[in-house]
């Protein structure tokens, strides 16, 4: 079940089996089925209960509620992985995008861009193309 704002991302995958038949996967990235060899689905909605039985199709379900969608930000900032696709777009793009908003917003004089932490290495590089300053 994916919760009532879609807050939290979650995404549905499937495995195909050798033999035939699938085996269905959840996870909070896209990233996760790549270690599964396992095929993306689709973004589980906001309030959305997946009923999963075999290898039959997955039923859905919804909560009654409906409540407006709040994203949560750290997943694009820091909590995913850059290989990621969260809320229906890349992790590392996003994080180049907010690189170059933030050259455009907060200029700064400076001899270099340097990522800290490691998860800030994909908003250095998009800081360092709009800016020109080096990125080391």
């Amino acid at each position: 079940m994916r919760d009532p704002r879609g807050f939290r991302p979650l995404v549905l995958g499937k495995i195909k089996k050798e033999g035939g038949g699938i085996s269905w996967t959840a996870a909070s990235e896209t990233c996760a089925f790549d270690l599964l060899s396992a095929e993306y689905v689709r973004e589980v909605k906001p309030g959305e209960i997946i009923s999963i039985s075999g290898s039959d199709e997955p039923k859905s379900f919804f909560l009654d509620k409906k409540e407006e969608r709040r994203a949560c930000v750290f997943e694009h900032i820091y909590f995913s992985r850059p290989d990621s696709f969260v809320f229906g777009a890349s992790v590392y793009e996003k994080r180049k995008q907010m690189g170059r908003l933030l050259a455009e917003q907060a200029p700064a004089e400076a001899d270099l861009v340097i990522p800290v932490p490691d998860s800030g290495t994909a908003s250095a590089l998009g800081y360092s193309q709009k800016s020109g300053i080096p990125f080391e």
